[in-house]
């Protein structure tokens, strides 16, 4: 199949999922292009059966704000008529899906039918598509797609729950390559982040406030009043300001590495002994799955899509969102006993086997089969 991906090519999670799944799908024989404002971070080695095609956004006196979506359903137009695409896939329903669908309508005009598949990721839906300004957009974009999919239960339960949405949704959860999770770093790398006697604790985000970054550092300081530790935290963001104030006041700056985005995070996971994420709300947990795949267990919130990633009592434990002291003890309790911790590290290793990549990419092609399908009936 000819495909199209459009995504944010950031480093947030739906940015990583599909480009992590345009890779997979090409590897299998697909040919995938993506089409976005700018290159997929994730997104490092382009080839025969991998294209990028970057959508530009003219500036025009005009307009106090450029229309990008304007600007990507002339992209997509030109794209699948030049490279005879037969099917997009898009992460987010506004912007994407909602340029989609008028990219769509207008190759119908010259007789060009292409699907569209949306993947719901989260922010579109508990904080964007909620907002009274987008409701109808988002219903609307979500109702015209030709499949539709969500990362969680949980966000689809919240997707029927605040909109009126006829159309089915089918759960596809979020993935990791395992491959990419085999271990190959020496202990003195890890002497480079902290002493031997030393747990190393780790969180990473994009530091925004519905990560609840000041739980992060709350918890850490409570942890290392008992137990020696380092404290790494990787990402950039709003609340990284914040928090680096919370640490000095705290008098906890020396334990406490602030590393920005990072290209390295497998090095950092591989030697991390505990995962931390306290987030309000997670429609998924990307970030809890990666690490559960490279051996760590997780401290989270219960909230969203988070419990059908991290197993309480098995891969970690679950809390109340804002509840410190459980998420402290909690984490403790791993923590203070070597066979226990090594307990954890192990099933949340098994744990994290249930989302790897070779098995969750066929759902996405047997919903691309079973949709052209449908076009096909459609002509």
């Amino acid at each position: 199949m000819k495909i199209g991906i459009v995504c944010y090519p950031t480093f947030g999670g739906s940015g990583v999922v599909a480009t992590e799944l345009g890779l997979e799908l090409s590897k299998r024989g697909h040919e995938i292009h993506f089409i976005t404002y700018s290159q997929p971070v994730r997104l490092e080695l382009l080839s025969n059966n991998v294209h990028y095609h970057e959508v530009n956004v003219p500036e025009y006196p005009l307009f106090l704000y450029q229309p990008y979506e304007l600007a990507l359903s002339s992209k997509l137009v030109d794209m699948v008529k030049l490279h005879g695409i037969e099917l997009l896939h898009v992460h987010y329903a506004i912007p994407h899906a909602y340029a989609a669908y008028m990219a769509k309508k207008m190759l119908m005009e010259e007789g060009i039918y292409v699907p569209i598949v949306t993947t719901l990721h989260g922010t579109d839906i508990t904080l964007v598509g909620s907002h009274p300004f987008y409701k109808t957009a988002v219903t609307f974009s979500i109702n015209k797609s030709d499949a539709v999919t969500s990362v969680s239960k949980s966000l689809k339960d919240d997707t029927l729950r605040l909109f009126d949405i006829k159309n089915d949704i089918e759960v596809i959860p979020n993935f990791i390559d395992l491959n990419k999770y085999q271990q190959h770093y020496t202990d003195c790398q890890r002497d480079m982040m902290a002493k031997e006697d030393e747990k190393i604790i780790t969180h990473i985000s994009n530091f925004r406030k519905v990560k609840n970054i000041s739980d992060v550092v709350k918890v850490f300081y409570n942890i290392q009043k008992h137990i020696p530790a380092k404290l790494m935290m990787v990402g950039e963001g709003p609340e990284r300001e914040p928090a680096e104030r919370l640490c000095h006041q705290l008098r906890i700056q020396d334990r406490v590495v602030f590393f920005g985005n990072s290209n390295e995070i497998d090095k950092i996971l591989c030697f991390s002994d505990l995962f931390l994420l306290p987030s309000v709300t997670e429609s998924f947990g990307l970030a809890a799955l990666e690490a559960m795949a490279s051996g760590v267990p997780v401290i989270s919130s219960n909230t969203g899509g988070i419990p059908e990633v991290n197993i309480h009592g098995v891969s970690g434990f679950l809390s109340n969102v804002n509840d410190v002291d459980d998420m402290s003890k909690n984490a403790i309790h791993i923590l203070e006993d070597p066979n226990r911790l090594s307990k954890f590290k192990a099933n949340a290793k098994q744990e994290s086997k249930k989302f790897d990549i070779h098995n969750i990419v066929p759902q996405y092609e047997a919903i691309y089969e079973s949709t052209l399908q449908k076009c096909m009936l459609l002509k």
